[in-house]
């Protein structure tokens, strides 16, 4: 038994180290290809072998390509899974743009605490973001939660000027939610402020628009959501804090 035991050890090594020699020789006949068709610097961030597809994932930051062991082709689309009933594309994404919760720097975020604050959200926004203003209003009806907010202007030339001077304000969370639900802008201010912090912080996470929500369990959620729907994703992800 103890013979088989270590048989059986040694041949999933083998594979394990075959798969990886694989992908290491997919990335490195990919990068070149990834180079020509979509510009300089851009170069594979990981290559995964799917055995149940035959096929390579190329991970490209937030986004997925697929190709063969011979780079013959790319594949820009989902892979579904009829049988299974499931888009597992959307669902490796989702898992890629998991953040850990607690390496976050809350201190460069505007806290607001409501009710009991044991639920908790992070949300990346933008002062001209129409999006934002609707979250705003939907957060609103949401109590027993505590909200950080990022200042990450983004959008418009001006959305810089309009995150310094909230961070600025003497009340950053009223000042907040009185631009975001009552359009009144803050007054003009100068003080020591995170902006770029956050900016590159932003950038580091792949967060391309706002709203972008981050639950207390990592997970990303990108654009806005209704009260009764943020309720659920609140609840599971306290749910799943370990």
């Amino acid at each position: 038994m103890k013979i088989k035991a270590i048989v059986g050890s040694l041949a999933a090594l083998v594979l394990a180290q075959a798969a990886l020699a694989g992908e290491a020789e997919v990335k490195k006949a990919v990068d070149p290809v990834l180079t020509e068709l979509f510009g300089p610097g851009i170069k594979a961030d990981a290559v995964r072998k799917l055995d149940k597809f035959n096929l390579y994932e190329i991970q490209i930051g937030g986004d997925l390509l697929y190709t063969d062991e011979k780079v013959g082709f790319l594949i820009n689309g989902d892979v579904l899974d009829v049988q299974a009933k499931k888009n597992l594309t959307e669902e490796r994404k989702q898992k890629l743009s998991q953040v850990k919760f607690s390496e976050l720097p809350l201190d460069l975020a505007i806290k607001q605490v409501k009710g009991n604050g044991k639920r908790v959200l992070v949300t990346f926004e933008d002062p001209n973001c129409t999006y934002c203003r609707k979250l705003a209003k939907e957060l609103q009806s949401v109590s027993d939660v505590t909200i950080y907010t990022f200042l990450y202007p983004i959008l418009s030339p001006d959305s810089a000027e309009k995150s310094k001077n909230v961070w600025c304000a003497s009340d950053r969370a009223k000042a907040w939610n009185e631009l975001m639900l009552d359009g009144k802008q803050p007054a003009s201010a100068n003080c020591s402020h995170p902006i770029d912090k956050v900016v590159a912080l932003g950038r580091k996470l792949n967060v391309r628009g706002t709203p972008a929500m981050i639950f207390a369990d990592g997970t990303r959620i990108p654009g806005y959501m209704p009260a009764a729907m943020l309720e659920k994703a609140l609840d599971k992800g306290s749910a799943n804090v370990k």
